[in-house]
Order: C-alpha cells, then sequence, then structure tokens
C-alpha cells in the first residue's frame, strides 16, 4: 500500500517542528508550521501600532521558527531557498488548513493533557484518511489516542525522530493498538525511502528504543566513572572513536542536548518502568540535579559539563568537576587503553582492545558494555521484538558505529559471558540460550547474506533489508569481483553495470585508483560491460589526492614524474566523461579536491544528499588540475546558450570566487548551486540506496540508447578577464585580505578560468584548458612557498589531500 503525501502539518514550531519541516522541504514536501498566537504584544509590536488581531503578531512563534530554521547551524535546509516550501501558521486562524493536509505531525511539548488536548482539537479540522502522528520521545501512544475516534486511532502512530532531524538517520515508529497496519508500513516505506531514514520498529514503552538503552548506557557511565574515580574529560576520551562512539562521546553529547532534558529523560524512565531490572540507576544523581539548579545546562547556557573560559593565551574547554562542580583545566594524560585500540584498524578490534585492557580505564570501558549488553538482552522483547532493531537504533539515533549486540560479537561472546559470570552479573537466559543452540554469537553470515538470531524462535534468520539496496562487501563475498588492486576493486553489480570502489587511506586518490578507473572503461568500451558505477560505502566518497607524493617528487624535482601524474589524473577523467557506456558517480559525505574533479567527470551523477563537494587545492598552495577548472569553465562560459553573445564577466567571476574561495557545500543542493553538480544530476537521501539507484540511473540511460555526450568548443574571457581579476586582486590585497602568495596563486587561477593570453571569446577545447591547468600545477610545485605550506601541515599532522 503506497502512500503521497503532498502535504503537511507540523504541529509546533519549537526545535524539533523545525527540524521536521525543514526536512520535509528537502524532500520537496511542503508544510504548514503552527505554534500559538501570543497573548501579548512586544514593546517593538507595540511601537509598530501591532496589536493581538494582527496577523504579525499572531505568526510571531511560527515566522520566528522558520526564521531560525534558515540560520540554524549546522544547517537543517539543504538550500536556504527551501524555506519557501514552509507557511508559518498559528492555531486560531489557520486550523482548517490541516484539511488539507495528508499527514498531521504533532511536536508540541512533553505533556500528556496538552497533546491530548492538541489531538481533539486536530480531529475536528483533519480530512478522513488523513495520517495524525505524535512525535513524543517516550509518552503513552494508547494513552496519546485514548477519547478519539475510531478512524483516528487506525490512523495514529508515533514517528519518533532525533535531532537534529536532517543529519540523524533514526525514525522509530510505534503503532497503537489500533493502527491499520497496511498504513504503518507505507508511512514506514516513506520514511525510509522519501526522506531517507532508518525505521526503526518499537513498542508503547516509556522512551521506546534508542533513548531507552542509550540513556541506561549515561547512568551507567556515570556509576561506573565515580567508582573507578575517574574525571569527565578522561571518560570521554575512553568512550570517543576508540569505542566507536561519535567524538562528542558522552558529556559533550550531553552538553548539546540539555542537562534538563537529560534529567527528563532520565526520570521519565524511573517513573514509567517501576519493574526496570535496573530502575536503582536511574535515580538521577545530584550532582546532575545542582547543576541544573545552578543553571549549567550545557551549551545553552554555555556551561554544562564543559565551559569554554578565556585565558591569557586565548579560550580553553574546561571540565567540570563532578565532586566540586567547579571548572578545571583537563587532564593531558595520554590513556594507554586508547594508544593500544589505536592500533586497530577496524571498529570491533579497537572496542575489543579496549574492553580487555587491564587499567581503570579499560575497567571502565568493560563494565559500561557489558551493563548495555545485559540489558539490552533482558529488554529484548519489550521494546522491540529483535536484536536488530536494537542495534539499529543505537547506530542511527546516538552515532554508534555498532549496536549493543554487535558490541558484544566484537568483543567476543563467550569470553565475555564468561567474565560477566566471574565478576557476579546476572547473564539473562536468552542469552544461555543462544551460546547452547547457536553458533556462539548474535550474528553470523552464509552464503553471503547476514543472519541475526531471534530470541523468539531460538534460530537465525536473515537481517531484514531492502532487497534493492546493494552491499558491495556482500557482492565480495558472492565472488562478484571482476579486478582489484591495492587502491581500487571493480566489482559485477549484475546486468552488465559495474561498481569501481576505492578503498585507499581516506579514499584519497592514487595511481592505482586512477588505474582502476582506467581499466573499467576500457572495459566498458571493448563491450564486456554496459556501464559503471564510480562508488563507495564509506563516510567519504574521497578527500582527493594526496600531495604529501606530489611533495616528495617536488623535493627530488622530478618535474616530469608530477607532470605524468597530473596528466594520468586528466586522462582518466576524460575517459570516463567520454566513455562509450553511461558513468555515473556516486559521491557521498566529502568529495574534495580530486575526489569532486572525478564527480564532475561522471556522465551523470547520483548524489547522497549529504555529499559535501569542493576544490580544496588553493589551501595547499596549488591549483584544482585533474580537470576542476576546465570543468567549471565549460558549466559556466558553456551555459550561454549557442549563438547568444553574453557578458563572460559575471561567469567568471563565480567560478573565480568558487575555486579561489575553496567553498565547499554543506549539502548536494548546495553543490549543484556551486557548479559542482549539473542541474540534471540526481540526489538520494537514504543513503543505503544510493548504489542501488546509481545502478538504476546507468541501466535507464542504457534503456533510451546511450550516446556518449560530444566534445565542444566554448568561450573564455581572455586577457580581458584575466586584467579584471588582476586589478580585483590588487584591491583585495591591499585592503588586507590576501597574502603576497595569495595573489600569485590568484594569477594563475585567473590565467586558467580565462583561457590564457588569447582575444575575449576565442572559443578553447578542454584539451586546451586541461593543458593550462596543468602547466600551472607543475609550476607551483616548484614554489618554494607552496612546498611551505606543504610541509606546515604535514608537521601540524594534517591530512594533505588535494
Amino acid at each position: 500500500m503506497g502512500i503521497r503525501i503532498k502535504r503537511v502539518a507540523v504541529l509546533g514550531a519549537g526545535v524539533m517542528g523545525q527540524g521536521i519541516a525543514a526536512h520535509l522541504a528537502n524532500a520537496g514536501i511542503p508544510s504548514y508550521l503552527f505554534d500559538i498566537a501570543p497573548g501579548e504584544l512586544t514593546a517593538d509590536e507595540q511601537k509598530k501600532g501591532l496589536t493581538l488581531e494582527s496577523r504579525a503578531v499572531r505568526n510571531r512563534i511560527a515566522d520566528a521558527g522558520v526564521a531560525a530554521m534558515v540560520k540554524t547551524s549546522p544547517a537543517l535546509l539543504y538550500r536556504t531557498d527551501l524555506a519557501s516550501l514552509v507557511t508559518p501558521c498559528n492555531y486560531v486562524d489557520d486550523m482548517e488548513r490541516i484539511g488539507e493536509c495528508d499527514w498531521i505531525v504533532e511536536v508540541v511539548v512533553e505533556r500528556l493533557d496538552i497533546k491530548q488536548r492538541v489531538f481533539a482539537d486536530v480531529e475536528k479540522h483533519r480530512k478522513p484518511g488523513s495520517i495524525i502522528s505524535s512525535n513524543t520521545s517516550g509518552l503513552s501512544v494508547a494513552a496519546m489516542a485514548e477519547g478519539r475516534s475510531d478512524d483516528f486511532r487506525r490512523h495514529f502512530m508515533v514517528t519518533h525522530f532525533f535531532n537534529p532531524v536532517r543529519y540523524m538517520r533514526l525514525l522509530e515508529m510505534i503503532p497503537c493498538a489500533d493502527t491499520d497496519p497496511d498504513l504503518f508500513a507505507a508511512m514506514a516505506e516513506f520514511g525510509e525511502k522519501v526522506l531517507g531514514k532508518g525505521i526503526v520498529y518499537g513498542k508503547d514503552t516509556p522512551n521506546f528504543v534508542a533513548n531507552r538503552i542509550g540513556v541506561f548506557g549515561i547512568v551507567s557511565t556515570v556509576h561506573w566513572m565515580k567508582e573507578l574515580g575517574i574525571g569527565v574529560s578522561e571518560t570521554d576520551k575512553v568512550f570517543g572513536p576508540t569505542m566507536g562512539r561519535p567524538s562528542s562521546a558522552v558529556f559533550r553529547t550531553a552538553d548539546i542536548v540539555g542537562l534538563d532534558t537529560m534529567v527528563h529523560v532520565i526520570g521519565t524512565i524511573a517513573e514509567g518502568c517501576p519493574d526496570d531490572p535496573w530502575r536503582d540507576r536511574f535515580a538521577v544523581p545530584e550532582f546532575l540535579r545542582e547543576m541544573v539548579g545552578k543553571g549549567l545546562l550545557g551549551a545553552k547556557t554555555r556551561a554544562g559539563f564543559y565551559k569554554k573560559v578565556k585565558g591569557e593565551g586565548g579560550s580553553k574547554i574546561q571540565a567540570i568537576d563532578l565532586e566540586t562542580l567547579e571548572y578545571a583545566d583537563q587532564p593531558e594524560a595520554r590513556l594507554a587503553a586508547i594508544g593500544a585500540a589505536r592500533k586497530q584498524d577496524a571498529v570491533g578490534d579497537k572496542i575489543r582492545e579496549m574492553v580487555w585492557f587491564d587499567d581503570k580505564y579499560g575497567q571502565l570501558a568493560w563494565k559500561v558494555t557489558a551493563e548495555i549488553a545485559i540489558y539490552s538482552a533482558q529488554l529484548l522483547g519489550e521494546i522491540a521484538d529483535d536484536i536488530v532493531n536494537i542495534d539499529r537504533a543505537l547506530r542511527w539515533g546516538f552515532n554508534y558505529e555498532l549496536g549493543p549486540f554487535e558490541t558484544w560479537d566484537a568483543i567476543g561472546l563467550e569470553r565475555s559471558v564468561q567474565r560477566m559470570r566471574d565478576e557476579g552479573m546476572d547473564v539473562p537466559p536468552i542469552v544461555e540460550t543462544l551460546l547452547a543452540k547457536g553458533e556462539g554469537s548474535w550474528y553470523v553470515k552464509r552464503d553471503g547474506v547476514r543472519y541475526f538470531w531471534d530470541a523468539a524462535s531460538a534460530e537465525y534468520r536473515p537481517v531484514p533489508t531492502d532487497t534493492r539496496a546493494i552491499y558491495l562487501p556482500f557482492l565480495a563475498e558472492r565472488n562478484a569481483v571482476i579486478s582489484r588492486n591495492d587502491g581500487a576493486t571493480l566489482y559485477d553489480m549484475g546486468d552488465g553495470v559495474a561498481c569501481v570502489e576505492f578503498h585507499t587511506k581516506m579514499n584519497s586518490i592514487d595511481a592505482a585508483i586512477i588505474g582502476m578507473l582506467d581499466e573499467a572503461c576500457e572495459r566498458v568500451n571493448a563491450g564486456e560491460l554496459a556501464g559503471l558505477v564510480v562508488g563507495n560505502e564509506a563516510p567519504n566518497f574521497s578527500v582527493g589526492a594526496n600531495v604529501g607524493l606530489v611533495a616528495m617528487l617536488a623535493m627530488n624535482k622530478d618535474w616530469a614524474g608530477i607532470e605524468a601524474a597530473v596528466k594520468g589524473i586528466q586522462d582518466a577523467h576524460m575517459k570516463m566523461k567520454y566513455c562509450n557506456g553511461p558513468v555515473v558517480v556516486a559521491p557521498r559525505g566529502m568529495a574534495l579536491g580530486g575526489g569532486c574533479e572525478c564527480v564532475m567527470h561522471g556522465d551523470a551523477v547520483r548524489a547522497a544528499a549529504e555529499s559535501y563537494m569542493g576544490l580544496v587545492e588553493l589551501g595547499v598552495g596549488l591549483v584544482p588540475a585533474g580537470g576542476g577548472c576546465k570543468e567549471m569553465a565549460l558549466r559556466h562560459y558553456g551555459s550561454i546558450p549557442h549563438g547568444v553573445k553574453a557578458d563572460l564577466f559575471p561567469f567568471m567571476e563565480k567560478v573565480f570566487t568558487t575555486i579561489g574561495m575553496a567553498k565547499v557545500s554543506t549539502s548536494a543542493e548546495e553543490a549543484r548551486q556551486y557548479g559542482f553538480l549539473k542541474p540534471g544530476d540526481k540526489l538520494s537521501l537514504n543513503p543505503e540506496m544510493l548504489l542501488a539507484d546509481a545502478k538504476a540511473d546507468v541501466l535507464a540511460m542504457l534503456s533510451t540508447g546511450y550516446r556518449p555526450p560530444l566534445a565542444r568548443k566554448i568561450p573564455v574571457p581572455g586577457e580581458g578577464g584575466i586584467a579584471a581579476l588582476k586589478i580585483a586582486i590588487h584591491t583585495m590585497k591591499m585592503g588586507g585580505y590576501l597574502t603576497e602568495y595569495d595573489q600569485f596563486l590568484g594569477h594563475k587561477l585567473a590565467y586558467i578560468i580565462c583561457g590564457g593570453d588569447v582575444p575575449a571569446g576565442t572559443e578553447l577545447t578542454e584539451q586546451q584548458l586541461l593543458d593550462l591547468e596543468r602547466e600551472a600545477f607543475v609550476s607551483l610545485c616548484g614554489e618554494q612557498r607552496t612546498m611551505d605550506r606543504i610541509m606546515h601541515m604535514l608537521e601540524k599532522g594534517k591530512p594533505l589531500r588535494n
């Protein structure tokens, strides 16, 4: 049962309401954003002569919500102009608009009585068949639906988004007893395919799945850090990336969420779960109550577990001492457990190293990990039907790399259970059953398919996945590898389509990757393959070419080697662009420098919505030389219709500013505005479907009789453009905005994008522009100032990517 949602009413213009309305706009869905009509005028409104009947007054709160949505950082919208899809409304004047909406989502304060009043009003105005949901983080679904009509209850459910809505993948869905199961499934499909969310199916229990387990992890951490005498900042070091957690760890995350919110959530579990096996742990710690009483609420009050203070040497971050509630400098001692874990590559190996490390920090990691594992097993069946939903909830809602049961497998199930027994922990019966009847782990792989232990049936079942999704590791296990080298792999995706996957460190482009791109295109040109996808499942598509190698060649004065390397990249990119079959590039995360240039040379792009693209080479004293300058010129100058004489200077200025300021998009939509993506390039909001969508694009292009693009010449600004840009650069230099070397780099860039010393309007080929790029790049490698920049970055330990 598919559903079409054309318009949504979002009830509540606070932070979460703004986030939901913004993400609906990102998906192209218009919404009405409601909030209350104020009962009093502000001083500014009084000065303007407004009254309580003025529309500007009555919409003040909703208007402020839309305004905040546009200004929020990190950005809630893919592009700021998408805010036009959100219409501010108030409950007094606009309730009839709810009748226009296919979905009404409530996002008001977390009080049952208020929500019930809102739903009673909604029922008077909704159209039959419209979907109603609550974004509650843990109130009873049954209680919220109490007293509503049969049709209301059939269309009612919880859709719990996590904040910030755009970036957090989790969408928890919980039906009430009367929810239409077909409608519920259709809404889950909508959330997954249209909004790009990962769906976790929970049950009507306090705080549902992610918050129930995640908050327990916090209280367990607090308990054991105090038991072991470990401070706030050291605890955050333990529960950071080496434990598969985000760098914000425990207490930095708490500061972002807000300590008052944390107290509320802990209290909700203590109050609503009288039979919880660890209920004593959910007593709000006294230090936390005192901090809230003192107004130390975290980021919103600029002081929580951490506080930024100004000193003689500038600003620094201090951490609170939980005994004295005074702030002090963070200890700088390195933790041996973390050092040992960092030697491992895979996250599971890092976690295993941490929990088995023999010091108090390893003990902290072990105790908390063990208790989360036991708690998750104890709640299995109560909060969710299976381990998959619990693992996904923590991965998608708390940004853990591994969920509790995946972590249990990583540290060794049998070994860890034995240690739990030795330390007097209560191991749940379902774990004993798994050890007796299973294969010694919660997850197993069979014939390239991942299975999970289903506690209800005491057998392994396939992990639910979208049958359309394509996972490269599964292709490898099914012997679908066509070719492989140290930097890249070519996979058979089926239907004559292959995928080039990068797998160097941070997917930096090297000779091996270029070789694989060249080989893959040759296979298409020879008729062995019909088309290609260039993409991977790493967090970042590619951070660019490694200029550390360029620096080594430059120090050896191997100019021919540098030129050959750059020529190789240019040739591979041009081969992609003019391949005999469609080449669709599928970026996600960062695509910087050479990574961005690779994307720009696909015949089409299927980008993850969260793609951050930019030509950043000037930051290391170089220029884009893998075709980036050429493509930017082609897309801007070449956008002028044939036969139309237009001023090239505005186009030239945009190209120069975009490259010269090393602009990086904050979304794929913004990348389109910069020119890194073409108008017809497509986006996928669901990252798990990116490769499948890219393959579908290849097949669609083939089905209509694919022909490679025709090479063409473009007019360039020439000498006049160079002169104009030099004047602008000189002005910025005199104003103190540029250094002398920035000015020098600006002249190099201007020469390339203007087409060199030719008359204005001269038409150049792509190869002529590539030659200008390569010449400038090699010449800059001979500049000591460029090498100084690169060596400075090396000394600072920053990644060197072009």
